[in-house]
This record gives C-alpha cells, sequence and structure tokens, in this order.
C-alpha cells in the first residue's frame, strides 16, 4: 500500500511526496539514458503498463469513494508532466543524434550552394529590346486581345474570304466569327479606328496558328508589330527604321534586304532579312550559307486598310512589319530548335541568361 494508513484525512501531502519522488528520480533516470534503447527501459519502468505511477494509480482504490476523484485528477496531471520528461528527453536524443551524423558527413565551414536566381526569359528579353528601341523614337507601346473577331482579325485587313489562312485547317476558331487572333495586325486597325493620325505604334502579343511542332514551328509564338502613319511616309523609312532596330539587337555592323513577297495589307510587300550575326554574312550553319536570316515581313500599307480604318489614302501613307521575338533569341543565342525556348529547362535557360 503506497498511501499511509487512513485515519480518516485525506492523503494529498503523502500523495504529492510521492509523485514528487517519482518524478525526481525519473528525471536522474532520463539524464542517464544516452540512446534510444534506454530511453524506453526508464519510459516502461516509470509509466509503462506495470511501472511505478501505474502501482500509484492501483492505491487510489484502498482510499474512501469521495476521495478517489480529487486524487485521481492528482495523478492525471503528475502522469502529463511525466510524458512531457520524457518526449523532451526524447527530442533531445534525436538532435544529439542528428548533430553526430551531420558532424560526421557535413563539413560546416564548407561554401554552402549558391541561391538560384531567375531572370528574364530570351524571348521576353527580346520584346523588351524591341520594344524599348521603338519607345525611344516616340513609338506608344500598344496590346490587345488575343481572341480576336474575324473582322479585325482578317475583313479589315484586306484578307479576302477565301483566303487560306481563314480556314479552320489554319486557325483556331472558338465559334463563328471568333478565333484566337492569327498575328498582331489587328492591332493596326484598331488603333487606327480610335486615333487620327500621325500614328506610330509597336505591338507585342501572343499569336496562334495550327502549326505542327517542330525544330522551327510552334503553335503559339510571338510576334512585335510596327506601324507608322503620317503623310509622307515611304519605304526608305521603314528600311532605315528596320536597319537601326537590329544593329540595336545583334550589333552595329548588321545589314538589311528586302526581298519582294505579297501580303494582302500591304502593298508593295517584302520579306525582310538581316546579315547573320553569326558569319557577319560570310555562311555558316545558322543561316544555311547564305549569310542572310528572314526575320520577318513588311511593307507599305495598302490603301484598302487605311481606308478601312478611316484613314484617306490620299492624305496619308504609311508602313507596317512584323517580326518574331523567337527568331531573334534563337539568333542572339545561336539557338537551333525553337522548342528550347518554351519547354523552360531551367538549366537551359540559365546558360542563356
Amino acid at each position: 500500500m503506497l498511501f499511509p494508513a487512513h485515519d480518516g484525512a485525506f492523503p494529498i501531502s503523502a500523495l504529492n511526496e510521492q509523485l514528487q519522488s517519482l518524478t525526481e528520480r525519473l528525471t536522474k533516470a532520463l539524464a542517464t539514458a544516452t540512446d534510444t534503447t534506454t530511453l524506453e527501459d526508464v519510459r516502461v519502468r516509470f509509466l509503462g503498463r506495470s511501472g511505478e505511477i501505474t502501482l500509484v494509480r492501483r492505491s487510489i482504490g484502498t482510499l474512501p469513494p469521495g476521495e478517489r476523484p480529487q486524487a485521481g485528477k492528482i495523478i492525471n496531471a503528475a502522469v502529463t508532466g511525466l510524458e512531457a520528461l520524457v518526449d523532451a528527453a526524447a527530442r533531445a536524443l534525436a538532435f544529439r543524434a542528428l548533430d553526430a551524423e551531420l558532424e560526421r558527413s557535413i563539413d560546416v565551414t564548407f561554401p554552402g550552394t549558391a541561391r538560384a536566381t531567375g531572370s528574364l526569359h530570351p524571348v521576353r528579353r527580346a520584346i523588351e529590346d524591341a520594344c524599348a528601341y521603338f519607345e525611344r523614337r516616340g513609338f506608344a507601346v500598344v496590346t490587345g486581345n488575343e481572341i480576336e473577331t474575324e473582322y479585325f482579325n482578317f475583313d479589315a485587313l484586306n484578307i479576302p474570304p477565301d483566303h487560306p489562312a481563314r480556314e479552320g485547317l489554319d486557325s483556331f476558331y472558338l465559334r463563328p466569327g471568333l478565333l484566337m487572333r492569327t498575328h498582331t495586325s489587328p492591332m493596326q486597325v484598331r488603333t487606327m479606328q480610335a486615333y487620327p493620325p500621325p500614328i506610330a505604334i509597336v505591338v507585342p502579343g501572343k499569336a496562334y496558328r495550327r502549326d505542327a511542332i517542330d525544330a522551327r514551328h510552334s503553335p503559339v509564338f510571338h510576334q512585335i508589330e510596327g506601324l507608322l502613319v503620317a503623310p509622307g511616309i515611304h519605304l526608305g523609312h521603314l528600311k532605315g527604321v528596320l536597319t537601326g532596330l537590329f544593329r540595336d539587337l545583334f550589333g552595329p555592323q548588321q545589314a538589311v534586304r528586302f526581298r519582294p513577297s505579297y501580303f494582302p495589307f500591304t502593298e508593295p510587300s517584302a520579306e525582310v532579312d538581316t546579315t547573320c550575326p553569326g558569319c557577319h554574312g560570310s555562311g555558316c550553319k545558322t543561316c544555311s550559307g547564305s549569310g542572310w536570316i528572314e526575320i520577318g515581313g513588311s511593307g507599305m500599307v495598302h490603301p484598302d486598310v487605311l481606308r478601312e480604318a478611316g484613314y484617306d489614302p490620299q492624305t496619308v501613307t504609311g508602313w507596317a512589319f512584323g517580326v518574331g521575338p523567337e527568331r531573334i533569341a534563337m539568333v542572339r543565342h545561336g539557338i537551333d530548335d525553337i522548342r528550347v525556348l518554351f519547354e523552360n529547362d531551367p538549366r537551359v535557360l540559365a546558360e542563356l541568361a
């Protein structure tokens, strides 16, 4: 019997003394536990089903019924404290084991791994650099919706109803009359319809076409559109501006050439090439030996487009162009597969930073 003989007074002081003694002995035993096996032996000896605290609990039965609840509360509170001591000892053992493992396997004096930092995506950098060139020359940067109507995407740009680009095999239609824009050119007409001349804008953004993914094509790509409309604008202005753009992007030795082409929204129209930045025109693998890189399309704004926008082609003229930021990034970094730019491998992007 753990409690002293009952003489009519509840032996709270005796119970507290027993629990205090048990706590002190448990604390000393925990201090000598140097591994989890020893710690578990201590826990079982004091808190197990046959441990010392169990003997104290069983002694409650020797008390008068009216005194048992209070004794039970005191013992339960003591058990909570004893379990907390065991848990603290277990955590301390775990920390010591971890420290020992780290000392064996890690040289804490060795320099740490540098934190990885992000950078602008090569396509984003090409867009920002090109737009900055035009902003310095007074152009406004405008953007538009990627979901467009057939009117702005085709009709207002003088693209006839039977043009192949209007077929579902080439364009992503959401419903009749509504599609994902196939170029950023709709912002030409939207801007001209909203403002009188002169107009000087550059339009960066995404475009969508039903192209199969390969080394040179993607169904989602970027364009940078340029438009200048004012009295007396001619093709020489366009050549001067694009020559300056490519020298700004690729270096001071760049040259530009125009090859006759056809676009429904410009007349005359021309494909735009620039000397290969890799070989500076002498011929290499990047330019297939030609010394030139195709970079986009351009031309004088078609009079029908000006009329549709509410401009008088007898009073104002204008030029427009469209270049691909992906192509600019590929030329800048010597990339021969466009998929590198949208697969987003962090290791590759770090090399291109």
